[in-house]
């Protein structure tokens, strides 16, 4: 990692023209999977007087991020610091040059790497925003992202993917955002929605989704895109970058078959919106493993992560009666954890340089155990945090009349369908 007090080394001979062409491109592809994707996803669910505020979300949240990247998430997450936090030598991205890399180990420009986990920033408060949606104010959503990216977001990316982060050092396995990204953004939902409160109405009035067929648009944008997040983790466009690509492709269709199998049996019926939610928690069981797995191992994986998650949504969810609107726990929080624990037992050290349980490693699974309960455990607790100072401050829900109203008008002063 490069000192915290000095820029990074400009080496030329280092930088590949093919490995930074991939990475620009996996770069694109996982911005897309915010907007449009993620947006569209979302913004199929809800009703249709709250999709305008719903799409605004993720809209809004990919120029905010951007912003606080740039001035102070990328120095909190990769700059030197300690083994939980970095430090403040990288503020405003001081320092990058054109040719600059931050490792001599990786072949891209620096401007590249930052750009690529930028975009995993965007999306991880993005998809909470799924669990307050219809019933939360805009500038709650601007204040509650902005500090929650500070505070919970950088913090953990450094513990993780940091050479100094202290679950790095520890060895546990997560290739593409397990806890960063899912379980992260798992329970940040899953708290939202509790201090949130439910919708009005909620239980007593009909809340289908307005337009599926935005939601399944989404869904397949955002499985195309996962490949550049998952995929492109490998930060080269070698073979590893290859099998993460293939084990995502069929832990997604797995999901995707078993979620909608599950549903066919219990309701008879087997429906789109089943279809698309079973791929997205096949691709998020998998984002852990995706480098550290065969295909076999990415099959079973995905089974699981779609049976699971199914259970979460559709089980769960109801039992303990919380309002998650969108589920993103029942998908990023379960789906994330059962995928970190899969990774430990069905690693494979001739594919990402570590063995799993099935291969001897058994102490992997503690490992991938610890990493879920400390990411929810600091991520419950700071989200509860903020989530109450944001709303002393500035309060976090509209009038019940606005809510009933729709947040479209409310809170922006537009419709999204003329009267």
């Amino acid at each position: 990692m490069v000192h915290p007090a000095r820029p990074p080394t400009a080496v030329h001979a280092h930088i590949s023209r093919g490995d930074t062409a991939w990475m620009m491109t996996a770069t694109v592809l996982v911005l897309m999977m915010t907007i449009p994707g993620l947006a569209l996803f979302y913004g199929g669910m809800v009703r249709d007087k709250n999709v305008l505020s719903t799409l605004a979300h993720s809209f809004a949240t990919t120029c905010l991020v951007t912003l606080l990247w740039y001035f102070v998430g990328y120095s909190l997450s990769f700059s030197g610091g300690n083994a939980f936090i970095g430090g403040f030598g990288r503020l405003f991205l001081h320092g990058m040059g054109r040719d600059t890399v931050i490792r001599r180990s990786m072949a891209i420009p620096e401007s590249v790497y930052m750009s690529f986990q930028m975009t995993f920033a965007i999306i991880t408060p993005a998809l909470i925003s799924g669990s307050f949606a219809e019933r939360i104010k805009f500038s709650a959503v601007l204040w509650f992202s902005a500090l929650w990216l500070v505070c919970v977001y950088a913090p953990v990316v450094h513990w993780i993917w940091s050479p100094r982060g202290w679950l790095a050092h520890m060895g546990v396995l997560d290739f593409a955002g397990g806890t960063v990204v899912e379980v992260n953004s798992g329970v940040a939902g899953l708290i939202t929605a509790l201090v949130v409160g439910r919708r009005v109405g909620y239980r007593r009035e009909a809340m289908a989704p307005h337009n599926l067929v935005l939601t399944i648009l989404g869904a397949s944008l955002l499985w195309v895109g996962w490949f550049g997040f998952n995929a492109g983790s490998a930060v080269s466009s070698g073979g590893l970058a290859g099998m993460a690509m293939a084990t995502t492709q069929i832990a997604t269709a797995a999901a995707a078959m078993t979620w909608m199998f599950a549903e066919w049996s219990a309701r008879g019926k087997p429906s789109v919106l089943g279809m698309a939610s079973g791929a997205v928690a096949g691709a998020v069981a998998i984002t852990p493993a995706s480098g550290f797995v065969d295909p076999s191992g990415a099959l079973l994986i995905g089974i699981a992560g779609g049976g699971a998650c199914f259970w979460a949504v559709t089980y769960l969810k109801n039992k303990l009666g919380y309002d998650d609107s969108l589920d993103v726990f029942g998908v990023h929080g379960v789906g994330g954890a059962i995928g970190l624990i899969l990774t430990g037992i069905f690693a494979v050290k001739a594919i990402g340089g570590t063995a799993g349980a099935l291969e001897g490693n058994i102490a992997q699974i503690g490992k991938q155990a610890i990493a879920i309960g400390a990411v929810a455990a600091y991520d419950a607790v700071l989200t509860f945090i903020i989530l109450k100072l944001v709303d002393l401050v500035i309060g976090l829900r509209p009038t019940t009349e606005e809510e009933r109203e729709g947040l479209d008008i409310t809170q922006h002063g537009e419709r999204a369908y003329s009267e």
